[in-house]
């Protein structure tokens, strides 16, 4: 489970093309402090399992059902990515609750700059409006953001210098890809009515 908050901008190293995946090893040495093989780094928001650490770098096997569901097959040596750790049980929670499970990807289509913040306006796929409400949390590429406005098929986020500076949104440009993970409660609470709605019909109610 993670929290949204980056902790680290870091850096494709290498990409490896093999058979129905990709392995990637990438440079992050916040995130590598400590971590072995078997353990969980977000990339972009995609929850990665480490195969092996060295030098400030870690390798992840991405399968296929991953890069198709994701914006990591666009990832390239000398990409810069959103790295985060897991949450550390009891830890204080800064962001909203990931789980690093991409739902879709979408699409910057415009950036809109102002004195003190940015509006970035993304493209939204229509199996997930129905999750994306105004003042609403989503993640973008990892990032635990606040929805600001939601339309049937966009929405827009603002940016605080702080998360220009630190993460991969401060270098999105309009058409470049972006992961879209919505909030996991809106999915649970849809899941839950819809399935009393059909025991109410099964039951003749």
């Amino acid at each position: 489970m993670f929290t949204g908050i980056v902790e680290e901008l870091g850096e494709i190293v290498a990409v490896e093309e093999l058979a129905e995946a990709s392995r990637f090893r990438v440079r992050g040495p916040v995130v590598t402090e400590g971590a072995k093989h078997g353990d969980s780094i977000a990339v972009n928001g995609v929850c990665l399992t480490v195969v092996e650490t060295a030098d400030g770098e870690f390798t992840a096997d991405v399968m296929q059902e991953t890069l198709n569901r994701s914006s990591l097959g666009a990832l390239a040596k000398g990409s810069r990515v959103n790295l985060e750790r897991p949450m550390a049980l009891g830890g204080r929670l800064g962001g909203h609750l990931v789980q690093g499970h991409v739902d879709g990807t979408g699409e910057i289509l415009s950036r809109t700059p102002s004195e003190h913040w940015e509006i970035v306006k993304v493209a939204l796929p229509a199996n997930l409006s129905r999750y994306v409400v105004e003042k609403g949390s989503i993640t973008v590429d990892g990032v635990s953001l606040t929805v600001v406005e939601a339309a049937a098929d966009w929405f827009t986020i603002s940016l605080i210098p702080t998360t220009l500076a630190l993460t991969t949104l401060g270098i999105k440009q309009p058409g470049d890809p972006v992961n879209l993970e919505v909030d996991v409660l809106a999915k649970y609470v849809e899941r839950l009515l819809g399935k009393d709605k059909d025991q109410d019909q099964e039951e003749g109610k």
